[in-house]
């Protein structure tokens, strides 16, 4: 059986990942690509557990260091249970941020650095990474305005971080996709969810 294809959907708050995902799935289906939507942290019952340690707003949270080895565990349950399974039964697997997000944010903006991140994921999801990385880059008003009509006043732990902290997570993600381009697919995501979906159509069409 042919291996499935592996997309991951990377950004900011507020980039529309979630949506982008879902939209993704649609057109794909309607070729008839089966697909799986999933996300991180998340994806299992165990790594929601997790998201739910690392994302709540109560208690003191994480330094870098334990919010990576959270996000690491998180995900080598989801490979091990979700992902690996979906691609070797042919389905393509559709995911809401992967390494690249804690290489972003933990790696990048919590300052731990890309070679502990990546040295983490290769102990705990055999280094997998996706076929191709859609990075949706939003400016930081429309950002703003999506996740305060998305969070209101109640924000996540890592979401309701200040500007400063979200300013370098852009410049990590930025950086990571000039550094492996061939991965990794830039997408403008200022328009509107239907522009913006039929971008990253044009983008992962080359897999179909």
């Amino acid at each position: 059986m042919k291996r499935g294809k592996f997309i991951a959907f990377e950004g900011g708050e507020g980039a529309g990942k979630s949506t982008q995902a879902r939209l993704l799935a649609q057109t794909l289906g309607a070729r008839g690509i089966d697909c799986v939507v999933t996300r991180e942290p998340g994806g299992t019952s165990g790594a929601e557990a997790i998201r739910a340690l690392l994302l709540g707003t109560d208690g003191e949270g994480w330094h870098a260091r334990a919010e990576a080895l959270l996000f690491a565990a998180a995900r080598s349950d989801h490979v091990e249970r979700k992902i690996l399974p979906a691609l070797d039964a042919g389905q393509w697997v559709i995911c809401d941020r992967f390494v690249d997000s804690s290489r972003a944010y933990q790696g990048g903006a919590g300052g731990l650095g890309d070679a502990d991140v990546m040295a983490l994921h290769r102990v705990g999801s055999h280094g997998l990474l996706p076929d191709l990385t859609v990075l949706i880059e939003v400016s930081p008003a429309i950002a703003a305005a999506r996740t305060s009509s998305r969070d209101g006043d109640r924000p996540d732990r890592i979401g309701g971080r200040d500007e400063a902290y979200h300013a370098r997570v852009a410049a990590a993600f930025a950086q990571l996709a000039d550094a492996e381009p061939d991965r990794f697919a830039r997408v403008d995501g200022d328009g509107s969810a239907d522009q913006v979906a039929e971008a990253v159509f044009a983008a992962i069409a080359q897999l179909i």
